[in-house]
């Protein structure tokens, strides 16, 4: 690891998804997140810790558990010790009690610094969430079948193609799902690196103000919009299992919020 990876970091970011199947549908929007370490989280002074809470029970694992012992056991299952390794963390925190994490990624490394895998966590807007353990070649990069259902107007097949370095000055991520050959949708993160002071957090929050919930009321109006477009939903499997507690929703235009 270099002197630029350094944690907590905060990274003021654009994030875009393009469609390209079976209709041509575009967006972007602008916003910022955390690279925490999960054995030394932000302290920030009294007032502003609204602004950034990092709680296990807003990702995958043992609600009551850790975040550090949550990723752990996950690679234990895996066959992976990281024998104390540092996990870095990109996520959004939560603000003034409004999370949501469409991905929250996850740097592992073992006990000499160097990296030994990466972990893709995934939430729908239905509540769920999957991960997906990553071998990344020396540029981040990775391949993996799409096992999860995210989009109501995405089938679960085809496989991801996913570009996750690990941040330093700039945060670059993308990932790309590709269906008998070809691509028909994208996403990415493009974000450069702030200190994480007080003023920092302060500043971005004004500028960005609740990111989290902005966020996923962007993907919900984006996925109302393809709906009015006339895309067709494509049902939850039924035979998927739940990777977490879900919220039923049975009404196909609640279910039309996320065009991932």
């Amino acid at each position: 690891m270099t002197g630029l990876t350094t944690a907590p970091a905060l990274y003021e970011a654009t994030v875009r998804h393009t469609r390209t199947e079976p209709l041509h549908h575009a967006f972007a929007y602008r916003g910022y997140y955390w690279l925490v370490d999960l054995d030394a989280p932000p302290r920030l002074p009294a007032p502003l810790r609204p602004l950034a809470r990092f709680r296990a029970r807003d990702h995958c694992g043992d609600p009551s558990g850790t975040l550090r012992g949550n990723i752990d056991a996950y690679l234990a299952e895996h066959g992976i010790d990281l024998q104390g390794g540092r996990v870095l963390m990109l996520a959004h925190a939560r603000v003034l009690g409004h999370v949501f994490n469409p991905l929250t990624v996850y740097w592992c490394h073992g006990a000499d610094g160097g990296p030994v895998c990466v972990v893709a966590e995934v939430h729908n807007t239905y509540r769920q969430r999957h991960r997906y353990l990553l071998r990344t070649d020396r540029q981040g990069r990775a391949r993996t079948d799409k096992a999860f259902y995210v989009s109501p107007f995405n089938p679960v097949d085809g496989h991801y193609r996913i570009s996750v370095p690990e941040p330093d000055r700039a945060l670059r991520l993308a990932i790309s799902l590709v269906r008998g050959g070809r691509t028909v949708f994208t996403a990415s993160v493009r974000g450069e690196r702030r200190p994480a002071t007080p003023r920092s957090v302060l500043r971005l929050a004004l500028r960005h103000p609740v990111t989290p919930l902005m966020g996923a009321l962007r993907i919900r109006a984006q996925g109302i919009r393809l709906l009015l477009r006339g895309l067709r939903i494509v049902p939850r499997p039924a035979a998927h299992p739940p990777t977490e507690p879900t919220t039923e929703q049975t009404d196909h235009t609640e279910q039309a919020v996320d065009q991932r």
